[in-house]
């Protein structure tokens, strides 16, 4: 019965530390809004692009995927993932936005 309890412990202690880490997107700041020029927000478009394809690489199933279905049936990692690529969407939205108020010669889609 101990054993089952270290193991147990073990396990849990490990999935707390199995936690996926993605990168964060802050929202674009009333600075960033006055300051950018067109060439600094399409290079900041770019990076948020970059941003959203490491959060779905971190995304994908693996061994750490595995140990947060033990300790908590993935919902950690899921509500990770979401609140990320929320902010991740909402950062490129705002991003857009600007870019179609300060970059008004590029055609946009």
């Amino acid at each position: 019965m101990v054993k089952i309890g270290v193991v147990l412990s073990v396990l849990l202690l490990l999935s707390g530390c199995a936690l996926k880490q993605y990168p964060s997107s802050p929202p674009v700041s009333e600075v960033q809004k006055t300051t950018l020029d067109c060439p600094a927000i399409e290079k900041e478009i770019a990076s948020q692009q970059q941003v959203q394809s490491q959060i779905d690489k971190t995304g994908q199933f693996d061994g750490l995927t595995v140990l947060g279905f033990i300790g908590d049936f993935g919902i950690g990692n899921g509500v990770a993932k979401s609140l990320a690529q929320k902010h991740a969407d909402k950062r490129m939205n705002e991003l857009k936005a600007l870019e179609k108020t300060k970059c008004p010669t590029l055609l946009h889609s």
